[in-house]
């Protein structure tokens, strides 16, 4: 059963990807500022729910639930692959300032909206916020 809800889930995070990609095509040009913004939000749910579901504290999810929104969803919603392609893209077309501003923007963004979603769902619902288990940790 878990895997119908990694692949409803991942199907979800997909189409909202690809919404978000067309909003943003104006944005875009020459620099993918909806990757980032697709990596970014997507990095602040898992961190914010993640640290909320967590077994030991207070709003604890089922695994179910847990691999629906952190696997499949966040999985289907974020785009290391197209990060990958774009980067790479920019290198071979010699926009080395810009492959290396998208690395850096992409990591430092994105773990500190892991961070920032962990420390307001802490901060919101206070209790033990490590992940205790393999199974309460996203492993991809």
């Amino acid at each position: 059963m878990s895997y119908l809800w990694v692949t409803i889930g991942s199907a979800l995070g997909g189409l909202l990807r690809y919404a978000i990609t067309r909003l943003t095509l104006t944005y875009s040009v020459g620099f993918p500022f909806g990757t980032i913004l697709i990596n970014v939000l997507g990095s602040f749910i898992i961190g914010y729910f993640g640290t909320l579901t967590l077994q030991s504290g207070r709003y604890p999810a089922s695994e179910n639930l847990r691999l629906f929104v952190m696997v499949g969803i966040c999985g289907g919603f974020t785009t290391f692959s197209s990060f990958s392609l774009q980067t790479f893209d920019l290198m071979r077309s010699g926009a080395w300032g810009r492959a290396f501003a998208n690395v850096l923007l992409s990591v430092v963004l994105c773990v500190a909206a892991v961070a920032a979603g962990h420390l307001l769902a802490y901060r919101t619902v206070p209790a033990q916020a490590i992940a205790e288990t393999a199974q309460e940790e996203y492993t991809g």
